[in-house]
């Protein structure tokens, strides 16, 4: 028998305003989503262990626990992309929000195309990259078994500290990696936490290795202030082989 087409991809809303959270699950479902709804934090909890939406819109002024409060519960048995979508635009919230595991952080008011686009990239993210032995890029090849790098079949000598910080980006599945979360992983070759000078002299070192272009980056992006991204697509397999 032939097994039925996959139904549309489940997208929860946790939004308490009711006109602006009926607006973006008309618009999901416009678009070929099954939207979800929840106004709480504690709905959206109990909604995503019954449903397990592929993706997740959270505010964060939410009644009762707030959206940090939620996307941290969230974070202890889901790994589906969430979005946070809010009107708090301090640097200080979005790295609370994107330290404690969001995907992507998206500030209101906000063009619905641009969140869509968002929505997708999101969902392009392979959820089992971070368990992927290799990974490829055109003609870099990343192998974590053996720790080996290689860049047109030539192997890329990279320093301990680089190798760990290579390892942390591209398996962040085009996470945003905060500079907190890069220091907590990556200790410095001085004893310590690693600083942002550091950082920043490490990232120049390991783009010059992979030949990838601040200018023009292919592999990773700084985002001033904030952290890195991952930004490469994987290679896929040659499938005549």
């Amino acid at each position: 028998m032939t097994a039925p087409p996959p139904g549309p991809l489940a997208v929860m809303v946790v939004e308490d305003d009711p006109a602006l959270r009926t607006a973006l699950a008309a618009s999901l479902g416009a678009h070929g989503y099954e939207p979800v709804a929840a106004a709480s934090a504690e709905e959206a909890i109990v909604l995503t262990e019954q449903r397990a939406p592929a993706l997740i819109l959270l505010d964060l002024n939410l009644p009762g626990a707030d959206g940090l409060q939620a996307l941290r519960r969230l974070r202890t048995f889901t790994s589906v992309p969430i979005i946070v979508v809010t009107v708090r635009e301090a640097k200080a919230d979005k790295l609370a929000a994107l330290d404690g595991g969001a995907d992507d952080y998206v500030v209101k008011p906000f063009d619905v195309d641009e969140l869509l686009a968002r929505l997708r990239a999101a969902l392009r993210r392979r959820p089992d990259r971070a368990n992927e032995p290799t990974i490829r890029v055109d003609d870099l090849e990343i192998d974590f078994v053996r720790e080996q790098v290689t860049r047109g079949g030539v192997e890329v000598h990279l320093t301990p500290t680089e190798r760990r910080f290579l390892e942390l980006l591209a398996r962040s599945d085009g996470r945003l990696v905060t500079y907190a979360q890069v220091a907590g992983a990556i200790p410095s070759t001085r004893g310590g936490e690693l600083d942002q000078q550091s950082m920043r002299v490490l990232v120049g070192q390991l783009r010059k290795k992979l030949g990838d272009d601040a200018a023009d980056p292919r592999l990773i992006v700084t985002h001033f202030g904030l952290g890195y991204r991952w930004i490469a697509e994987p290679t896929a397999d040659d499938p005549s082989m």
